[in-house]
Parts: C-alpha cells; sequence; structure tokens
C-alpha cells in the first residue's frame, strides 16, 4: 500500500455499512451527566443524523431535565431511580452508560431487563469478576453490547493499523505508547473525586488513562497480550490509595513488546508507535480528543509527517454503534474485548505488587 492511495480515503468511514437515509436513528437512553456528558457526548449525539439522545438520566430530576431542556433532541430527563423503575422506557433504544465504573454492572442489568442494547464505557467495570458478570448479563439477554474504545473509530489510528497489516513497517517489534495529564487541574481540583475513589475507579491513572495505549496497541497490532509486567508509584496526597503514575510492558506473540506509560501527574502529553523491521508509523498527539492527531511513517530514507482531518471521536463511535445496531455486522469491540483489558490491568497490579512478570494465558 502506498501512501498516496492511504491519504485519499484519510476519514472515510471504513466501517460503515448501511445507508444513513434508509435507517431510523438509535434512541439513545444517557446514562451519567458529568463533565464528559456534557462536554464531549452530548454534543455529539445532537450532531449525528443516527443517533438521538432521547432521554438523559441522572442522580436528580433537575438536573436532568435542565440538562434536557438544553440539548436537541432530548425529551425527557429522569432519575436513576425511575430508570430502573422503567420510566420512559419506550422512548429509547439503546443505553449508553457513564457512570463511575463500578456503577456500570446495575445500569447494564437493568437494560438487559428491558431488552435494551448497550454502549458502556471503558474500562467495563472496576473489576475482571463484574465484567464478566456485566458480559455475561448482556449475553444471557440477547443483548448487544460495545465497549466505547473510541480509538478503533478514530481515522488516524485505523490508518495506522492498515499500514501496519499491510507490511508497510514489515514485522512489528515493538510498541511504545503514553497518556498523562495533570488530573487535578485538568478534570476536577477536588481530591473526593470518583476516579480517585479505588472502589468506585478499581484503580487510578492505569485504569483511566494507561487503558488507551494499552488497547490501543492490541487493536494496532490485531494481537493479545501473553504477559505483563509494571510498576506503580504515588507520590501526592490525593493520589493516596491509586496509582498516581504507572509504566507497564505487555509482551504480545512472537516476543513484541509493548512498553507503555501513564500519568495523572504529569504534562499532557500522548502517543503510540510501533516501530518494525522496515519502518515506524507514531500517531502523535493520540488519545485527547481536543487535539488534531497527526501520524509519522518513516521507512527506509523516507519520511512523512500527516495532519488528518480532525473528527470529533465520540461522534464517529456514536454512528458506528448505530451502524451495526441497525445493521447485521457484529459489533467490535464487545464484552470479551473489553474483559481482556480488564484481566490485563489486574495483572499490572499483581506484578507491581511481586515485582514480577504475570502471565495472561
Amino acid at each position: 500500500m502506498d501512501l498516496d492511495s492511504l491519504l485519499a480515503n484519510s476519514c472515510k468511514r471504513d466501517w460503515q455499512t448501511v445507508d444513513p437515509t434508509d435507517i431510523e436513528p438509535v434512541r439513545f437512553a444517557v446514562v451519567g451527566l458529568g463533565w464528559f456528558t456534557k462536554g464531549r457526548a452530548l454534543p455529539a449525539l445532537e450532531q449525528s443524523n443516527l443517533c438521538e439522545p432521547s432521554v438523559l438520566v441522572s442522580s436528580s430530576s433537575a438536573k436532568a431535565e435542565r440538562i434536557a431542556a438544553e440539548t436537541d433532541g432530548a425529551a425527557l430527563g429522569i432519575t436513576y431511580d425511575e430508570f430502573h423503575g422503567g420510566a420512559a422506557r419506550d422512548a429509547y433504544d439503546a443505553v449508553y452508560i457513564v457512570t463511575p465504573n463500578a456503577l456500570h454492572l446495575e445500569y447494564v442489568e437493568t437494560a438487559a431487563e428491558f431488552g435494551k442494547d448497550v454502549l458502556c464505557e471503558k474500562p467495563m467495570e472496576r473489576d475482571s469478576e463484574r465484567a464478566v458478570e456485566l458480559r455475561e448479563t448482556a449475553a444471557e439477554a440477547n443483548i448487544e453490547l460495545m465497549i466505547g474504545y473510541r480509538m478503533h473509530t478514530e481515522p488516524t489510528v485505523r490508518r495506522a493499523r492498515e499500514l501496519i497489516a499491510n507490511g508497510y513497517i514489515g514485522e512489528p517489534m515493538s510498541v511504545t505508547g503514553n497518556m498523562s495529564q495533570r488530573l487535578l487541574d485538568r478534570i476536577d481540583p477536588n481530591p473526593d473525586q470518583w476516579r480517585l475513589n479505588e472502589a468506585l475507579a478499581g484503580g487510578g491513572a492505569l485504569f483511566d488513562i494507561g487503558i488507551y495505549p494499552l488497547n490501543t496497541a492490541r487493536f494496532l497490532l490485531d494481537a493479545e497480550p501473553v504477559s505483563v509486567t509494571g510498576n506503580t508509584s504515588s507520590t501526592h496526597d490525593a493520589f493516596d490509595g491509586v496509582d498516581e503514575t504507572v509504566a507497564f510492558t505487555v509482551e504480545f506473540p512472537h516476543e513484541v513488546y509493548a512498553q507503555c506509560y501513564a500519568s495523572h501527574n504529569a504534562r499532557q502529553s500522548s502517543g503510540i508507535t510501533v516501530t518494525g523491521t522496515e519502518g515506524q508509523v507514531r500517531v502523535e498527539p493520540a488519545f485527547f480528543q481536543d487535539q488534531t492527531r497527526q501520524l509519522h511513517v518513516s521507512r527506509g530514507d523516507g519520511r512523512a509527517t500527516i495532519g488528518v482531518e480532525k473528527v470529533d471521536q465520540m461522534l464517529e463511535e456514536f454512528d458506528y454503534f448505530a451502524d451495526r445496531i441497525r445493521g447485521s455486522k457484529s459489533i467490535y469491540p464487545d464484552g470479551d474485548h473489553g474483559l481482556v483489558d480488564m484481566r490485563a490491568m489486574e495483572a499490572v497490579y499483581e506484578a507491581a505488587e511481586s515485582d514480577s512478570w504475570v502471565s495472561l494465558e
């Protein structure tokens, strides 16, 4: 594959299988109205021609109704208890779950009871046991379950994956990936937030942002981890009880290793690089939604930096979900895929405690 042909379709939705004009929009009940929902998810749903934010669910009816009134396409605002009780169940087709991690399971259980398909934010849950239960709940109810890995529909990442799959860099040999931010400055200055509560989050930097280089390495290589090792550290008082910083190594088949780093108390940065026997591809910046991605490619003596047109990552993710729900092609990433990350991240913590490699096979 040459770069010209790649760039000609750099933002093409190569996953699209249905004609958007031939389907009814998927109506969502959006569960959880925090900053990410208000700033990222709802604007994407308002923009979409394939989805609608028809029901908004929050802790209080006043908050839910207020945000519903401010959101195009949102007809109703209800409380969590009302959602579990079946309120407005005829007004939505699918449920988007964007609550703290430890609450995902209960909303999947309710969605399954009502026969509603689910788009669940990553990580799946606070631990792998609950993630297994979540996956089985969806399977037993015969509802679709997708885990919200937005890098899977990010055009720059998909083009990098395509180059790797077509041998542009030769045989992959190594991966390096990183994601860091100053959480207390960028997201929430309150140290009592749920992301720093192990019982609600499951972990710290690893569960929140370390999952990005981990999962994107899996996606780019189209391979599953064999074993992991790693270390965690916390120096700031706010991170007492969870990891502030994590550095870990993931072994993939054929002795391909991914070196990954994540921190909740370092300068905002992100990138992922795959080096092969013949060349290299790098996406940098990679993971933060408000940045324009660049694809850096080298092979032999040739080098190129390609600016790919910025897309709304959440819009791509929602529309992909709708395409799969209204079409016949299977959803990916599904619950099985998400469970691999849960087990790998738990193994990183185990490895940090034992100062050893932990097998995932």
